[in-house]
């Protein structure tokens, strides 16, 4: 069984029913996972940001790093592999304040703001969610 890690900015995807794919240290950032049952392919994004127009060159390079840019890319990553946007599940998992206890920032919430946005636009439902809180976490998909 293959491990396919998922750095943060990043995205990875995969047909390979031996494969897990993971990403650590989930805090502000949010994770993404997708899997087509009917296909058997599963993907994961690891994105910082909410918007791409903070930083459009950064985004040019690595468009995983915002929301509004890498989770466009994982679902045309997913539909380029065979899959179907109706039979996609999809998850998300973050925790909302894990170096913002004052919540100054609130990078969290606005990424979860945005990603909730993109998928009502989009008609996009997440079966199950584990967000907020203060701990660190870490994301499986089990392909």
């Amino acid at each position: 069984m293959a491990n396919i890690t998922v750095d943060i900015s990043d995205l990875q995807v995969s047909t390979d029913p031996e494969s897990t794919i993971i990403t650590y240290a989930l805090g502000s950032c949010i994770a993404v996972l997708v899997y087509d049952p009917v296909r058997v392919a599963g993907g994961m994004i690891h994105y910082m940001l909410p918007l791409s127009e903070t930083a459009p060159d950064k985004a040019k390079v690595k468009p995983a790093m915002f929301a509004d840019t890498g989770i466009p890319l994982l679902f045309q990553s997913m539909y380029a592999m065979g899959c179907e946007k109706r039979n996609m599940v999809v998850k998300v998992t973050w925790s909302s304040a894990l170096y913002d206890d004052k919540g100054l920032f609130s990078i969290g919430k606005r990424n979860y703001t945005v990603l909730r946005k993109m998928f009502w636009k989009a008609g996009v439902i997440i079966k199950a969610e584990d967000v907020g809180g203060a701990k660190s976490r870490t994301a499986r998909l089990h392909v």
